[in-house]
């Protein structure tokens, strides 16, 4: 797993922001510090909860500079519309390959369910310098990140 003071894995994938465009982090480091929501899936109730929470919160997030974006492995054509329907004022990543979620090691299995490698709920605050200074994962899928505190770690990378 990774932790404060890792290097944070570099990716490219489809940004859902009402158009689908091209996201690499390595090129968005002028908007750092990043913060990296990862969900499990668009159109469930904790995930719905926690965007639509991080959407309500997000001057915090402004009044620091930071970026948001949401990471979850749904196509970038179903975020957008998950993005229309909760109002959504920040962008998501879409990871279809399950790229992101291995190499940030945060890939989980539903087996009750038979659903594979989705996205375990995680925020990882990455600075300009590609360093992750902040890192939160759940193993708990109905667990939500304390907002807060978050919050402060973007302000204390932005620093």
């Amino acid at each position: 797993m990774l932790e404060i003071g890792d290097e944070a894995p570099d990716f490219t994938a489809p940004l859902a922001n009402g158009d689908v465009e091209s996201f690499t982090l390595s090129d968005r480091l002028d908007e750092a510090p990043l913060v990296l929501a990862f969900f499990p899936a668009a159109f469930t109730s904790t995930c719905t909860t926690e965007m639509c929470t991080f959407r309500d919160r997000m001057a915090n997030f402004e009044d620091v500079g930071a970026a948001v974006y949401g990471v979850s492995i749904d196509t970038p054509f179903t975020l957008n519309e998950f993005r229309r329907q909760n109002d959504l004022n920040f962008a998501l990543v879409s990871d279809t390959n399950r790229e992101i979620i291995h190499d940030y090691d945060v890939s989980m299995d539903f087996d009750s369910l038979g659903v594979r490698n989705v996205a375990k709920r995680a925020v990882f605050v990455v600075d300009a310098d590609e360093t992750v200074s902040y890192a939160w994962v759940s193993d708990d899928p109905g667990a939500e990140p304390d907002y807060e505190e978050v919050a402060a770690a973007a302000e204390s990378a932005r620093n």
